[in-house]
């Protein structure tokens, strides 16, 4: 149970993203709980909070370029036309975390991507709480499971979601600012 951590740049951050890594420090500091919106990005996220289930964030962020090129940029309509083939092309790609279960899971999100009739980014949005909640002062504070993200996960997988489970359909939430749980005094609040 800890604040904010001040880093050796003077500036306070979250304890996890404080300086552990540089990767960390950059996602903390540049992407993580700011809003993000577009089928193919939120599209992303969705795969990779997925593929971090049970795996470390840092083991999904070293590996983000190359599940980029292996998963075309996550355009949503290339990967549902993914075949067999692709999926042993994913399965051989050892730039990637390569799971049968999570790469099958993929590619049935892209699909059912496309079959929403809605986009990806007003259905995953509409489950952002209004209003925000206030800002966790510790890690203590901070949620794994909020009412929010049973919600999204249980839509989600109605609609054919997979690897959509309340814990990671939360972390998804923080991963695109669709909650702020920066800590108070978190220089990267915003």
């Amino acid at each position: 149970m800890t604040g904010v951590v001040v880093g050796p740049d003077g500036l306070a951050r979250c304890p996890w993203g404080a300086g552990s890594s540089p990767d960390y420090v950059a996602y903390h500091d540049e992407e993580w709980g700011r809003p993000l919106r577009g089928d193919a990005e939120l599209f992303e996220r969705v795969s990779l909070e997925a593929f971090q289930s049970g795996l470390s964030w840092l083991t999904i962020l070293r590996k983000r370029p190359a599940f980029r090129v292996a998963f075309a940029g996550f355009d949503p309509a290339k990967v549902a036309d993914f075949d067999v083939d692709d999926e042993a092309r994913l399965l051989a790609d050892a730039g990637i975390v390569r799971n049968r279960a999570k790469v099958a899971a993929t590619i049935a999100n892209a699909r059912a991507v496309l079959a929403l009739d809605e986009p990806l980014t007003d259905l995953l949005w509409s489950f952002a709480p209004d209003p925000p909640r206030p800002a966790p002062v510790t890690t203590a504070d901070v949620a794994a499971v909020t009412p929010e993200s049973t919600a999204m996960a249980k839509a989600l997988k109605a609609k054919g979601f997979r690897f959509v489970g309340p814990t990671t359909a939360y972390a998804l939430m923080q991963a695109t600012g669709m909650v702020n749980d920066h800590l108070a005094g978190c220089a990267f609040r915003g």
